[in-house]
């Protein structure tokens, strides 16, 4: 499979879960209305509590994440290699320079944050920059450029505002068990049924979403390894790149779970469990299968 073919794979494949996600949180919708017997009074509340939520963490959500994980913004001066770097890819790609942050850790790793080009962010490791060569490094600042410019960020802060909607409505629901539905007694029958699945998929729906979100994520991170091969025309150095990621042990200190999906590898390394359950909620396709597309480009 040639780079193109993977870009175009990796994009149907992405909207396709998320037309399934949809669906999904529709479904729930419905189920949660006929069995609570308020009908979708309650979704409708839940709709506008979630998008007042979405509004403030969309605008803001870049500033939170660079406070969680002690980023520091950088002039030019402060690292000039790393700021030509990201220029040239920058006019490469045809999209605005971002702003550059550093943390201040040994362990390698990136991630790139903002709503849209024109407020984009890079932000790497000293890590990163002090045990990758200019390759290896330029492979992975494309990486992230290629998030900026497919618009990866605001995707999935659609995809976690859904996730967040689901778990919303199903919190929802199960409070109104409490208060007790309004009931048409001749149809009793028919939402009991529909109470027995509602409760169910109360229980069940956050890990669903969970899990499409990350399948959502990990489709993503696909996408950029080829989109940032494409841009640098050299698919080795990413993959390079994240050989040396993978054989570095030594975790991420500032991680943590609302964080570590935006990260070009997993920085969670030493708790990484290679069952195929624990797989499931990985924020990253495994690195042995990315390395290998990129170097069969």
């Amino acid at each position: 499979m040639n780079i193109y073919s993977q870009i175009s794979a990796n994009k149907t494949k992405t909207w396709l879960i998320v037309g399934l996600f949809i669906l999904f949180i529709t479904t729930i919708v419905f189920v949660y209305g006929k069995a609570s017997g308020y009908g979708l009074s309650y979704a409708g509340i839940g709709l506008i509590i979630s998008g007042i939520m979405c509004f403030a963490s969309y605008y803001y959500s870049d500033k939170m994440i660079l406070g969680m994980s002690n980023a520091k913004q950088i002039k030019k001066s402060d690292n000039p290699q790393l700021f030509r770097i990201v220029e040239n890819l920058c006019i490469g790609a045809g999209i605005p320079m971002p702003k550059i942050y550093i943390i201040e850790d040994s362990a390698p790793n990136a991630f790139a944050t903002g709503r849209d080009p024109k407020h984009s962010i890079v932000c790497v490791t000293t890590g990163i920059l002090e045990k990758l060569n200019k390759a290896e490094l330029e492979g992975v600042i494309a990486h992230e450029l290629s998030h900026v410019q497919n618009y990866d960020i605001r995707l999935m802060s659609i995809v976690v505002i859904l996730v967040g909607l689901v778990a919303l409505l199903a919190d929802f629901f199960m409070r109104s068990l409490w208060y007790g539905g309004r009931r048409d007694r001749e149809k009793d029958n028919v939402q009991g049924v529909f109470l027995a699945i509602g409760i169910a998929l109360a229980i069940l729906s956050p890990i669903i979403a969970t899990l499409i979100q990350l399948a959502v994520s990990r489709k993503r991170e696909f996408l950029a390894d080829a989109s940032g091969a494409l841009l640098t025309r050299y698919p080795e150095g990413l993959a390079s790149a994240l050989e040396k990621i993978a054989k570095d042990k030594e975790p991420l200190e500032v991680a943590n779970n609302a964080t570590a999906h935006l990260y070009i590898a997993n920085p969670f390394k030493g708790k990484i469990d290679g069952s195929w359950f624990a797989n499931l909620f990985n924020t990253h396709p495994p690195i042995e299968e990315r390395i290998k597309i990129l170097r069969s480009m």
